[in-house]
Order: C-alpha cells, then sequence, then structure tokens
C-alpha cells in the first residue's frame, strides 16, 4: 500500500516519535511510506490533496533514528504525492504543538482530511471523528462512572465552588498537551484566582476532580478499533512514575515508564469506552487511567509506543500497520463501508 503520515514538522519530531515508528514499521513491510508536514499540504483544482512528502531510502531494514535522519538529512529528494496514489493517509498532527499564533494550522490536517476522504483515501483516524475528539470536551462522551468528575470553564466562581465541595482539583487548559500547564490545588487555594486568570487566557479550563492515585502516576493503555491492542497476550500498557515532587504522569514531564500488569480494573475503563471510539471512527487511542478512572482520551497522536516497546521488545508497530493492511482490504472489498467503519 501507499500511506502517507501527517505529521506536525518532521524537522522536530525525535526517532523515539510513535508517528515515526508507524512509518518504519510500514516500510520495514515494504509499503511506500511519506511523511507530510502539515505546513505542506495542498489542495489542488481537481479536489485531490498532497504535497512533497519526505520519502525513506531504499535500503531496509534500518533503525527509526537511521529511517528519520535519512529524510531530515536529505538524502533522499522529496517526493510529490497526491491522494489520486494514495491508499491511506494517516493524521498525526497534534494540535497542541502550535503556538497561539499558529492556531490556524492546528486543525489543518483534520481539513484536508476531509477532502482526502471525498477522494475515496482510507483516512485514519476518521476526520469527523477527531473533530470530535479534538479537545478535552471529549472525556465527556464517556459513561460518568469511569471517569472523575469534571466542570469546564471560566469562572473563578464557579472553579472555587467546585473545589470547595471536592477539596482537592486538577486545573488545565481545555487542549492541553503533555502536562503541560497543569495544576493541583489541594490544601491551599492561595493561587487558585491566579491559575484561573493564567489558564483563562488561553482558552476555556478543564477542572478535575483529583484521583489520589494519579499522584503516584498513571497508565496508558492503547486501544486499537475500541479493543485493548496485544501482541501474543501482552496488552500495550505502558505504566508511568511521577517524577519526585510532580504529580504528572506524562514521560514529557519527567515520569519514569515501567510495564505493568493488565488488570480487571483497567480492561473494565477499555471496555467502557471502547464502543464509543468505534462509533466515533477512532482506530488508535491512548487510554490514561489512574485509580480506576479514565483521566483523557488520546486520538491525536497519542506517544508512547517507543518506550513500551524497548521496555517490552514487541513489536506492537508491527500488529497496529498489519490492521491498517487488513482495513484497506475490506474497503477494496466492500466499498458501500464508510470511511468511518473502515477507521
Amino acid at each position: 500500500m501507499r500511506i502517507a503520515f501527517v505529521m506536525d514538522r518532521i524537522a522536530r519530531d525525535p526517532a523515539t516519535a510513535t508517528t515515526v515508528l508507524l512509518a518504519h514499521a510500514a516500510w520495514l513491510r515494504g509499503h511506500d511510506v511519506h511523511l507530510l508536514d502539515v505546513l505542506d499540504l495542498t489542495c489542488f483544482p481537481d479536489g485531490h490533496v498532497g504535497g512533497l512528502a519526505h520519502i525513506p531510502p531504499e535500503r531496509r531494514p534500518a533503525p527509526p533514528a537511521e529511517f528519520l535522519d535519512a529524510m531530515k538529512g536529505g538524502e533522499v529528494p522529496r517526493q510529490r504525492v497526491t491522494s489520486a496514489e494514495l491508499d491511506v493517509l494517516w493524521l498525526r498532527q497534534n494540535p497542541s504543538e502550535w503556538r497561539p499564533d499558529e492556531r490556524w494550522a492546528a486543525f489543518t490536517g483534520i481539513l484536508f482530511g476531509r477532502m482526502a476522504v471525498a477522494k475515496g483515501v482510507l483516512v485514519l483516524d476518521d476526520p469527523n471523528g477527531l473533530v470530535l475528539a479534538e479537545n478535552k470536551f471529549y472525556l465527556e462522551r464517556f459513561p460518568a462512572h469511569v471517569r472523575p468528575r469534571a466542570l469546564i470553564t471560566r469562572s473563578l466562581d464557579e472553579v472555587r465552588r467546585f473545589y470547595q465541595e471536592l477539596g482537592a482539583v486538577v486545573l488545565k487548559p481545555l487542549d492541553g498537551y503533555a502536562g503541560q500547564d497543569t495544576f493541583l490545588v489541594r490544601e491551599d487555594a492561595t493561587n487558585l484566582p491566579i491559575i484561573v486568570e493564567s489558564l483563562g487566557r488561553r482558552g476555556f479550563i478543564v477542572v478535575q476532580e483529583y484521583i489520589a492515585a494519579a499522584g503516584e502516576g498513571d497508565l496508558r493503555l492503547f486501544v486499537m478499533n475500541g479493543e485493548p491492542l496485544h501482541v501474543d497476550g501482552v496488552h500495550a500498557l505502558l505504566g508511568r512514575v511521577s517524577a519526585d515532587g510532580d504529580f504528572r504522569g506524562n514521560l514529557a514531564a519527567g515520569a519514569t515508564p515501567f510495564v505493568p500488569p493488565i488488570d480487571d480494573e483497567t480492561l473494565a475503563v477499555a471496555a467502557a469506552v471502547g464502543p464509543q471510539l468505534k462509533r466515533d471512527g477512532i482506530f488508535l487511542a491512548g487510554l490514561d487511567i489512574a485509580g480506576g478512572k479514565l483521566l483523557e482520551v488520546n486520538t491525536l497522536s497519542p506517544g508512547g509506543l517507543y518506550a513500551l516497546e524497548a521496555l517490552t521488545g514487541i513489536r506492537f508497530a508491527d500488529t497496529v500497520i498489519r490492521a491498517v493492511e487488513r482495513k484497506l482490504e475490506r474497503k477494496r472489498a466492500d466499498r458501500r463501508l464508510s470511511n468511518r467503519e473502515l477507521a
């Protein structure tokens, strides 16, 4: 198959990025792989979309770092590709990576992805589903019993009321990413007005019930096609121990990864969440779980798969690409299926 990955900027993505790992896995399986920077996308007069893509060298195999360096370094000339030639377009852009003055570019991938769907390309995840999932409002679509209570507002009075009711809350931006601008307020709420004012400058604020278990870290469970991703009985489950003095479980915030055993509590959360993910056409998601509660659903370029493969020695990315291959076979066998159903 000919597959293109839409990413933010190839120049700033490390070899440990999950997008790079997935592209590398597809390349090792013999597929034609293209990496498209989102700012290089073009919609042509005939309605097809594409752009100048970074392509890997012909030689195989190579570790992800060499694979990426060959494309970053210009070892291989960039190649023009359009949706007329593509089988699969995978949207791996992360809107939260963009500065406030660049927000016009944040959802470009979704817009171009919709055009590709209209031209018959299999687009992952379904772009209309990603519109629903592009910020933390998405958590509200899932059963109340598996998620913390939450308030979404810009009102200091409402935040105070919610804090006084619960005694401990986590505040974060509605469109936040990787634990950035995330605050825990417990006994001392002196800084609450400053936090609300600061977060309110960039938009709405999510005020979430504090789950005490999250203070020690959390779990990232990868879900594919609405089901927990696993290979030979080993689930794609990454534990993250928070750094000293930091309640956030994000690897980007200094958390330490480890491989925990899967338990019934974690599987129950996945079972409650999976049906909605399938209805929304979300192919690959990362569920952040602590204390049996779903803290976040990561649909826009969920990361952590590289760390998981390094710890387990299991090539989860290869299994994911095999699933994409099956989707394409299904699409060719039944043209009546919508993109969302296929995704």
